[in-house]
């Protein structure tokens, strides 16, 4: 059973996460808060599946790279600083081993065990990927033995179909369930999102009131 490690891009505060913007720049709500949240519960998750050996962070946000730090995880600086892409490559460079896979950084409702059965199913093949819920983007892409070759952005999925990997489908909702925009937020609570993501929600009222998870 190889061990895999796993790269998680995680952009600068002021960039990441805009889409969510019109919920998280109301007064009262933390933008940069929630964005750090998604990233912990996606780290955590990844630290602490039995398929996983090492979590690389790939960033230049100081915040997002102590906090991963203190989960378990490695960073190293986005050098190339030319997108997601190239981040990727670079972060997959200092992996150690064969087994690579690139994972989002905003999937609060992932769990370990859907981790790790989605990196079995990929064992099989040079390259594989999982489709976000929408079937459009990628949430996971895995290479085992050959260059990893990232195609994220808009249609990610088709792109990285057409590249050759193989598409995988499984019983794991928290890996195609990555947060862009607040609906998808709230399906992500709907799942039963990670502790920082669910607690940040539950204790900020604008959070809680306009995602409609007020206790």
């Amino acid at each position: 059973m190889p061990l895999w490690s796993v790269v998680v891009p995680a952009k600068r505060l002021a960039v990441a996460k805009t889409r969510l913007q019109p919920l998280t720049g109301r007064p009262g709500a933390d933008h940069a808060a929630l964005v750090l949240a998604l990233l912990a519960d996606t780290v955590a998750a990844a630290v602490a599946c039995p398929r996983v050996g090492s979590v690389v962070v790939v960033t230049d946000e100081p915040v997002a790279a102590d906090l991963v730090r203190g989960l378990g995880a490695r960073t190293v600086a986005d050098e190339p600083d030319r997108g997601l892409n190239p981040a990727l490559e670079h972060g997959a460079r200092q992996a150690d081993g064969p087994a690579v896979a690139a994972l989002s950084s905003d999937l609060p409702a992932l769990r370990p065990a859907e981790l790790a059965a989605a990196l079995a199913a990929a064992e099989a093949r040079p390259r594989c990927f999982v489709a976000d819920a929408q079937g459009t983007g990628t949430t996971l892409l895995t290479a085992y033995g050959e260059a990893l070759r990232p195609r994220f952005g808009r249609g990610s999925a088709r792109a990285h179909l057409d590249d050759g990997a193989v598409p995988l489908t499984g019983d794991w909702p928290g890996l195609l369930r990555d947060v862009d925009t607040p609906d998808d937020l709230r399906a992500a609570l709907d799942l039963g999102a990670g502790r920082r993501t669910a607690e940040l929600v539950s204790t900020s009222p604008i959070l809680a009131i306009h995602l409609r998870a007020a206790r």
